[in-house]
C-alpha cells in the first residue's frame, strides 16, 4: 500500500509507460503511412468517441468492483485488528489461577502464530496474479522479507516443538492453530483458571477469527470473474488499435508540424485507457503483495506489539517500516 499523499507524475507513468510508448510508435507509423503514401485508411471520430464511452463505462465497473474487493480486505483485518486486541484483554481480566501468566503469554504466542500463518497463506502466489511483482526493487529486501521467509522459521518463536511439528504437516496451518486454541481453552477451563461463561466468550472469539479467516481466504482463492476482467482488456485494447485511424481524419487538414502532433494525442489517449484498465487490474488481488494491497504484514506487526504489552512481554519488535513509500 502507497502511504504518501499522491502517487508522483513520473511514478505513475513509469508504472504504465509501455502502452504510451508502443501507441506513440503505432500512431506514427500510421500517420506517416498516410502522409507519406497512398495508404490513407480514416475513421470518422463520432462512432469513436461513442466506443470510447461505452469503453470507459466498462472500465469502471470493473474498477468499482475492483475497489469493493480491496475495501472488503481491509475491513475484514480491521475486524482481525479489533478482535485480536479483544482477546489479548481477555486473556488478562479473564485467566484467574497460578498459571494464569503462562496461558495468557500461551494464548497470546498462538494466536500471534496463527496472523503468521494466514499472512503466509494469502501471499501464497496464485495462478492469476501477478506473481513475481512483490519481489520487485521498488519494495526493497526488508519489505519482501516475510514473503520469502520459511514459515517454519517465523513460527517457531511462538510455539512449542511439538505444536510446530504438527501444525506444519496440515495444509492448512492456520485453521489448525484456531483449533489448537480452542482445545487449549478446554484445557484451561477444565484446569479451573475459568468458569463456563468466560469460556463461551473466549469461544466466541476464535469463531470470529475463523469467520475472518474465511472471508479472506473467499477473496484469496476466488478471482475477479476473468470474463469480466478479460473483457474489459480486449475492448480497451480493440478501441486503442482504432484510435489513431480516427485522428488521422480530424488531423487530416492540418498543415506542417500539426499534423504530427496526431500521434501523440492518439499515445495519450491510448496511455489513459488502458491505465484506467490497469488500475483495475491490479486492485482485483488485495493479497497478492503488490502495490496497492492491503498492508498485512504491518497490520499483524501492530497487532502483534499490542497483545505483547498487554501481557508485558519482552523484546517487542518495532513496527514495519514503509520502503519507497510502500507499507507491506
Amino acid at each position: 500500500m502507497y502511504i504518501e499523499r499522491n502517487y508522483g507524475f513520473w511514478m505513475t507513468f513509469n508504472w504504465s509507460k509501455k502502452p504510451f510508448i508502443l501507441g506513440f510508435i503505432y500512431a506514427t507509423a500510421i500517420s506517416a503511412a498516410s502522409y507519406f503514401t497512398d495508404f490513407y485508411i480514416v475513421l470518422p471520430w463520432q462512432p469513436m468517441s461513442v466506443i470510447g464511452i461505452a469503453v470507459a463505462f466498462y472500465l469502471g465497473f470493473k474498477n468499482n468492483s475492483s475497489y469493493d474487493r480491496t475495501w472488503e480486505a481491509r475491513k475484514i483485518w480491521g475486524s482481525i485488528v479489533n478482535n485480536s486486541r479483544s482477546l489479548g484483554a481477555a486473556a488478562c481480566s479473564l485467566l484467574q489461577g497460578e498459571k494464569q501468566d503462562a496461558y495468557r503469554r500461551e494464548l497470546v504466542y498462538r494466536h500471534i502464530a496463527w496472523l503468521t500463518a494466514l499472512r503466509h497463506q494469502l501471499r501464497t502466489p496464485r495462478t492469476w496474479e501477478h506473481n513475481g511483482l512483490i519481489y520487485n526493487s521498488l519494495f526493497g529486501p526488508e519489505s519482501t522479507l516475510d514473503l520469502k521467509g520459511e514459515l517454519a522459521v517465523e513460527l517457531k518463536p511462538y510455539l512449542s516443538t511439538e505444536e510446530l511439528d504438527e501444525v506444519l504437516t496440515y495444509s492448512n496451518c492456520a485453521t489448525q492453530l484456531l483449533r489448537h486454541q480452542s482445545q487449549r481453552l478446554q484445557a484451561i477451563k477444565d484446569d479451573d483458571h475459568m468458569d463456563d461463561f468466560r469460556h463461551m466468550e473466549f469461544h466466541q472469539l476464535i469463531v470470529s477469527f475463523y469467520a475472518d479467516q474465511g472471508k479472506s481466504e473467499r477473496i484469496k482463492n476466488f478471482p475477479f470473474p476473468r470474463q469480466y476482467a478479460s473483457t474489459a482488456l480486449w475492448l480497451s485494447i480493440v478501441f486503442c488499435v482504432f484510435v489513431p485511424f480516427g485522428l488521422v481524419d480530424v488531423f487530416r487538414n492540418q498543415q506542417g508540424m500539426l499534423f504530427w502532433v496526431s500521434p501523440f494525442i492518439s499515445a495519450l489517449i491510448i496511455w489513459i485507457f488502458m491505465l484506467m484498465e490497469k488500475i483495475g487490474d491490479y486492485s482485483e488481488n488485495p493479497f497478492e503483495g503488490t502495490y496497492n494491497d492491503v498492508p498485512i504484514s504491518s497490520i499483524s506487526r501492530g497487532i502483534e506489539i499490542d497483545m505483547r504489552e498487554m501481557i508485558h512481554d519482552t523484546d517487542i519488535p518495532s513496527p514495519v517500516e514503509a520502503v519507497n513509500g510502500f507499507l507491506m
